[in-house]
């Protein structure tokens, strides 16, 4: 037996690599650490991106993204999981096996498409999201175009992230959190619905192309705070506002959409 005692939460990332740096395995790990989480990792692809754009990507073979969470969880057991891009339909089940027994909390970041309009799913891989891998969440935190995938129904006002949310989590979800950055409102509204009660946070609109990660960054702040021992809804508040300063407090690298300052302070829990 290893006499050697925890002394700090980890947690797990599921996602792709950016070459940029700005989202995926590298955010949600600096992320992590940002929040006093020590972060492991399970790549799922590999892309080539910057802040322009995506120029190519390379799934990784379903059998090796499994054995990085199995290691992973033999020896370095997380608090909490996050996923983010799973890229194709046998990864997700890849995944889906991998997590079988994982009986802490969950985050399901469904991404779907890149800041910059790239497709990063294939268009098999949304049913077994659906059917496969949002059950098993504890929380989903779509975006509205992402939302209205899942929920199969347009999502353009808050009424309609209130309807989406509900159906999410009528799929299984444990809660869903629809971001409502793509609104194009002076405010943001960000919406939880865990099946009991609703929760709405709004933020002025910080007016800036420098965003790419948003998602990655708030649903692994989200997954950190759940990783510590926050409730819920206690660590979707803080992930909010770690991301909000971060995109205020962004570096302003790169010539497109540049990325977070993920040396924000996270504040206090």
């Amino acid at each position: 037996m290893n006499p050697k005692k925890a002394t700090r939460a980890t947690a797990l990332t599921i996602a792709g690599s950016d070459s940029g740096g700005g989202a995926g395995i590298q955010a949600d790990l600096r992320t992590f650490h940002a929040f006093g989480v020590f972060g492991t990792s399970a790549v799922t692809a590999v892309t080539a991106q910057n802040t322009i754009g995506v120029q190519a990507v390379q799934a990784l073979d379903p059998p090796i993204v499994r054995r990085q969470i199995e290691s992973v969880r033999a020896d370095l057991p997380p608090r909490a999981a996050k996923t983010g891009m799973l890229a194709n339909q046998d990864i997700v089940r890849a995944v889906v096996a991998a997590l079988d027994g994982f009986e802490v909390p969950l985050v399901v970041d469904p991404v779907m498409v890149a800041t910059s309009g790239d497709r990063l799913l294939e268009p098999a891989a949304v049913n077994a999201i659906l059917d496969e891998l949002v059950p098993r969440a504890t929380l989903v935190t779509p975006n509205l175009p992402e939302a209205a995938i899942l929920a199969g129904l347009p999502v353009r006002s808050p009424g309609a992230m209130s309807a989406a949310a509900r159906i999410i989590v009528d799929r299984g979800a444990g809660a869903a959190l629809i971001k409502g950055g793509h609104l194009g409102d002076a405010v943001v509204v960000d919406l939880l619905w865990d099946g009991e009660s609703e929760r709405v946070w709004t933020s002025p609109r910080i007016r800036t192309t420098e965003t790419h990660g948003t998602g990655c960054t708030l649903s692994a702040a989200i997954t950190a705070g759940l990783a510590a021992g926050l409730a819920l809804e206690t660590a979707t508040e803080r992930g909010i506002a770690f991301t909000h300063a971060a995109i205020a407090a962004a570096p302003g690298l790169g010539s497109g959409r540049g990325p977070l300052d993920h040396w924000t302070d996270p504040g206090p829990e």
